[in-house]
C-alpha cells in the first residue's frame, strides 16, 4: 500500500522552502527606499524606507544588518534586516556611492564621489579609520578574496587605484578606457575586472602584477555603440563565466572568463545598472533604473523569464539568503 505524505508535514516543508529561499533587495534611487523582493515568489514584499538616493547596498557576514549608502544625505546607514528599521548612521564623507565590506566584516570602504577619497569605516567603533587620495569621482570599490587589496576606480581620472588594506597606501594606479563605473575580483583572486561606461570596454588585470591582460569589447545587433555602457560585473561562482550590465543597451552580456569571449546578450529592461544572484546561483536579477524594474534572468537559459515592478530608478542589488 502506498504511503500518502502527510499533508501537515508537505505544508511544512513548502513553508520552508519558501522561507528559505531567500530576497533581493534593491535600492531605489528617486523613491529613497528599498524594495525587498521575495526570491520564491518573485514579487515584493517590504518597501523600506532610506535617507536620500540610496545606491550601493550590503549585508554584513551573518546578514542581520544591510548597509546602505545614502549618497545624498551623505551617510551610510546601517539597517535591522529583519525589522527594516534604520539603527543608525556611519560617517562615510560625502556623497557615498559604492563600498565594499572587508572579509574581517567590519571595515567598510567607501567611495567618495564629491571628495576624491576613500573612506574607511570601523563599524563596530563607528569611527572614520583612514581616508586615501584617490583620483576624481570615485565610484567602484572591490576588495580581494583574501582581504589583502582594495581597488577603487575614478571615474573622471580613469584609473583603478590599487590600495593595500594592511597601510592604507596605494601600491598602484593603472589606466583603463573612459569612466570607469565597477570592479570585480575573480573567485579565485588571481584577476581584476574594470567596466568602463564611456569607454564600452572591460579591462582584466593581472592581480599579481597589475598587469593589463585583456580588453573586451561589445556589439550588439542594432545597438548604437554610444549605448553601450558597460557598468556592473558579476562572476559565477565557479569563475568560469561572467555577466556585464550594458546600461542603456538594455542588454546583459554574457562572457567565457577563459576565453575572454562573449557569447550572448540578453535583453533586459531600460537602463541596466547592477545584478545581484539568487541564493542558489540559478537566477540573476538586474536593475533597470529608467524602466523601474528589475529583470530576472534564467542563469542557466541564458534567458530573461520575469520582470519585477520596484521603485523608481533602482540602482543597486544584494542577496540575502
Amino acid at each position: 500500500m502506498k504511503r500518502l505524505f502527510p499533508v501537515t508535514a508537505l505544508i511544512a516543508l513548502i513553508a520552508a522552502q519558501l522561507a528559505t529561499a531567500g530576497e533581493i533587495w534593491v535600492t531605489n534611487e528617486k523613491d529613497d527606499t528599498i524594495s525587498v523582493i521575495d526570491v520564491a515568489t518573485l514579487e515584493v514584499v517590504r518597501t523600506i524606507a532610506t535617507g536620500e538616493r540610496p545606491r550601493g547596498i550590503t549585508f554584513s557576514r551573518d546578514y542581520a544588518r544591510a548597509y546602505v549608502c545614502a549618497s545624498d544625505s551623505d551617510a551610510v546607514q546601517v539597517i535591522d534586516t529583519e525589522t527594516g528599521e534604520i539603527l543608525h548612521d556611519l560617517p562615510s564623507g560625502e556623497d557615498p556611492e559604492q563600498f565594499v565590506l572587508h572579509p574581517d566584516d567590519r571595515h567598510l570602504w567607501i567611495a567618495n564621489e564629491d571628495d576624491a577619497i576613500t573612506t574607511v569605516v570601523d563599524t563596530e567603533t563607528r569611527r572614520v579609520v583612514a581616508q586615501i587620495d584617490v583620483g576624481i569621482e570615485p565610484e567602484g570599490m572591490a576588495v580581494s578574496p583574501d582581504g589583502k587589496i582594495v581597488i577603487t576606480t575614478s571615474e573622471t581620472t580613469n584609473m583603478a587605484h590599487w590600495i593595500d588594506t594592511a597601510t592604507h597606501g596605494i601600491i598602484a594606479n593603472t589606466l583603463v578606457d573612459a569612466r570607469p563605473r565597477d570592479a570585480q575580483f575573480s573567485p579565485d583572486g588571481a584577476e581584476l575586472w574594470v567596466s568602463s561606461e564611456i569607454g564600452g570596454t572591460v579591462t582584466v588585470f593581472d592581480t599579481a602584477t597589475q598587469a593589463e591582460t585583456a580588453k573586451i569589447r561589445f556589439a550588439i545587433t542594432g545597438v548604437h555603440d554610444d549605448r553601450i555602457q558597460p557598468v556592473g560585473i558579476k562572476f559565477t561562482p565557479d569563475g568560469k563565466t561572467v555577466f556585464v550590465a550594458l546600461g542603456p543597451s538594455n542588454h546583459v552580456a554574457v562572457i567565457d572568463a577563459e576565453s575572454r569571449e562573449v557569447t550572448d546578450y540578453i535583453l533586459v529592461g531600460r537602463r541596466v545598472w547592477h545584478m545581484a544572484f539568487s541564493p542558489d546561483k540559478s537566477s540573476l536579477f538586474t536593475t533597470n533604473g529608467v524602466s523601474g524594474d528589475v529583470t530576472v534572468i534564467d542563469v542557466a537559459a541564458r534567458k530573461a523569464v520575469r520582470t519585477i515592478k520596484v521603485g523608481r530608478f533602482p540602482w543597486g542589488a544584494a542577496t540575502r539568503p
